[in-house]
This record gives C-alpha cells, structure tokens and sequence, in this order.
C-alpha cells in the first residue's frame, strides 16, 4: 500500500461528496476554496454560490501538507471579534505571504502557493473533538479524545482512546467496540451524538479507502458538524476503484521537497509506501548533532532545545520515524542516519540522540532491533568519528528495547547511554553536551 497525501481542501471535498450517504442524522456544510492568489480569491468571490467570501468572517492557511501551521504563525483568524477578517484582509495576508519565502519549524523552506479559506465558525474549547483512523500492522485502528486542537499530542495515552479494528470483524462488532472505548470526557448530552458520528466516521474512511483521515478539531453544535482541520492520506493502490469518488484528486508534492537531496527523497519514498510516518530534512550535513527521533511532536522539542543549548549550526537534522514503523523501516531510516553523519569529520566528534516521549503504539523493541541493525552495519565507521549515542524512549515493550540496544552497544564497542521514561525527555540533549 502506498500512502499519498492529499490537500485538506480535498479531503473536506470527499466529505462533501459522500456525506448524506455515510452521515445520517449530522449537517455538514461544505464551504471552502482552493486558491493561488489574493486575485483568484477576489475573483472567486464575484462567482455565484461563493457569497459567502463577503458576508462571513474568514480563517486563511497555507494547504500544502504541511502541520503545525498554527504554531507556525501561518493561520490567518481572529477569536476576539468573529468577524474581523474580511475578504480584503484574507487576499492582503495571501499577498504578504506570498512574497517571501517561508521557513517552518521544521527547518523545512520553500514559497507559499496554495491557500485554502474558509467561514470562522465561533465556538469554544469544549465544543472541540479529536477523531482519527489508520492503519497499524494489518488492522484499522480508531482513536477519539474528548479534546481537540494543538494540544491533544500532549498526554496523548490519558486523552486518547484507540480501538483496533481487525479486517475481519463484522460491522455490529465494531459498533459495539467503538461504543464500548468512547471517552469519558464527553458530555452526556454530546455522547450519543459522538459515538454515532464516530462509527459512521470510521466506515467512511474504510469504503473510501483512506490510509490515514484525521479531524483535528471536529466542533459539534448540535447535529451541525465542522469539520475546522484535516489531514488525509489515501491507498493509492485502490485508485482504479475509487476513480469515481475520489474525484479528480490530487497527489502534491509535500512543501519544502522541491529540491531534496538524494537521502530526503529516499525517506520520502518509503514515508509514501509505509503506513508509519517517515520525515528527513538535512539542515546542516557538517553538523555534529544527529537526530533520529520518534513522534512529530517529540521533534520539534529536540530541534528547540538543541537550537538553544548547542546552537542551529551544530544541529545537523529534523525529521521522525513514528506510527509503528516496521523492523526493516525503521533500520532504513536508521541506516541513512548514519551514513550521513559519517561523511564529515568534526574535531569534537559527533553526537546521536535517538530519543522520544513515550510511544502510544509503537512497538518500541521491535523499532530499536532495526535500529540496532543499522549500527550493527556502521559501528566502525561511527566509533573512527568519535560518536556518543544518547537514548531516551518510552512505550510498548520499551524495557527489552533499552536492554537490547544497550548490550548490543556494549558487544560493538560503541558509546551509549540509555534512558528510559523516569528521565526527562530532553534531559539527554544536556547530557552529552556537558560532556
């Protein structure tokens, strides 16, 4: 199965097409544009059926498979007066990002072309819902929290329920499994409305053959749902099948990934392949901090607290390996690691922090045998550099996977010192800096 990513405006797009045959009893109205330009969303509002554009309040981002565009200064709304945001101002903050290129946190770059604008809709927090669905090893899995937003990556295990869904398990099964793990957090009044709106959810994505279709948040008002983010990645091995309701989709390349390197755009091939979630971005290829971090979250974290005690220039990379990669996946990704950071000496030797938080389903004995493999293949070559490796993990069988590593470094000779949750999560960064 290959994993291709598709532009939130799309996925919402999907949603509209097929929404009363999936989700009876709940409204969902679709109004959204794709746009180019501040000029092609001042012509789209001259059209009819798009009146919208000058009677509502709007909300303006960047669609180009990119996260985190919050946090990345990059949402244009405003909270404080729901209905500031006109349609000049969208096409005026269209312009102004557009005339610069954009660097994300990520380290990721590149210059801004598509936007998707849309009505703000006025609600408050507790009216925010987490819903996803994916594929972990051969089975659906369907996760829900009773929060949503930016935030629900934060003790994740206490906010989000999962239920694993097998191929094989009837629909009356899965109804009443998704009934039974629906979050305590949501009110009595909301939850019946929830757990229907889930289960419909989850059907949607199987029939339509999505690989990966988050909704972060879902505000219900009522039966009214909007549906505020969205991130979808479909089978594209069932694309003969599904020609008709997907629509003419499109498979954009990811922003920033232009002009990668050889090693960016091996990682992005098995990323597209894989059910995990593969990223690489080299940001400085001398550099003597090597990173190889499980969880999008997680590295955003390491990439700030090296950038603040070492310095941007030492850190040599951003990426993450996360979302149960395979044994082989992960000792890929490992491998391309190494060979990187092996190419350039550096006088003070070089540093490896494999870290992470604490996995929520990955199996984290079974990502560290590929990783142990790869060090297997390069152990040489990373002890002529003078490499130290700090570990930090958690999750799923993270004890046999710190046991491991750890002797397996012992056997090759190698610098290691291995942490398991009772440490910080950045604690390690400080560690092998004071020394």
């Amino acid at each position: 199965m290959a994993q291709r990513a598709i532009r939130e405006y799309d996925g919402k797009a999907i949603f509209a097409k097929h929404w009363n045959e999936y989700f009876d009893g709940f409204q969902y109205s679709f109004k959204s544009v794709l746009v180019t330009s501040a000029d092609e969303l001042r012509q789209k509002a001259q059209e009819h059926g798009f009146e919208w554009l000058n009677q509502e309040s709007l909300v303006v981002k960047p669609d180009m498979l990119f996260g985190k565009r919050g946090k990345n200064g990059l949402v244009l709304f405003k909270v404080e007066k729901p209905g500031d945001v006109t349609l000049e101002d969208a096409a005026k903050w269209i312009e102004e990002k557009q005339s610069h290129e954009v660097t994300l946190l990520t380290g990721q770059k590149g210059l801004l072309t598509h936007f998707i604008v849309e009505p703000f809709t006025p609600h408050t927090q507790d009216q925010e819902y987490y819903i996803s669905a994916t594929v972990v090893d051969n089975d659906d899995v369907l996760y829900m929290s009773a929060e949503g937003g930016m935030e629900v990556e934060e003790g994740w295990e206490e906010k989000v329920n999962e239920v694993r869904i097998p191929i094989n398990m009837s629909d009356d099964e899965m109804e009443r499994a998704v009934r039974a793990n629906v979050p305590e957090g949501i009110p009595s009044e909301n939850r019946e409305r929830f757990t229907s709106f889930a289960i419909q959810f989850f059907k949607f994505y199987r029939d339509l053959n999505f690989a990966y279709l988050e909704i972060n948040p879902i505000v219900m008002l009522g039966n009214d749902m909007h549906i505020l983010d969205l991130v979808a990645r479909l089978d594209d091995t069932a694309g003969f099948l599904m020609k008709e309701k997907w629509g003419n989709i499109e498979f954009p390349t990811p922003f920033g990934m232009e002009d990668m390197s050889p090693e960016e755009k091996a990682i992005a091939e098995a990323d597209a392949k894989s059910g995990a979630s593969l990223k690489l971005t080299i940001l400085n290829p001398e550099g003597r901090i090597w990173t190889m971090v499980a969880g999008g979250g997680a590295s955003v974290v390491y990439a700030d607290t090296i950038a603040d005690l070492a310095g941007v220039k030492d850190l040599a990379n951003y990426g993450e390996y996360s979302g149960g990669p395979t044994e082989s996946e992960t000792q890929f990704y490992a491998e391309t690691i190494f060979d990187l950071m092996t190419r350039y000496k550096d006088p003070r030797g070089k540093i490896l922090i494999i870290g992470g938080a604490i996995a929520n389903f990955t199996d984290v004995a079974k990502t560290f045998t590929g990783i142990i493999k790869a060090l297997e293949k390069y152990a040489d070559k990373l002890k002529e550099h003078n490499t130290r490796i700090y570990v930090r993990r958690g999750g799923p069988n993270y004890e046999k996977g710190l046991k491991d590593i750890k002797e397996a470094a012992e056997r090759l000779g190698l610098y290691m010192e291995v942490y398991g949750p009772e440490t910080h999560v950045t604690d390690i960064v400080r560690m092998a800096l004071e020394k």
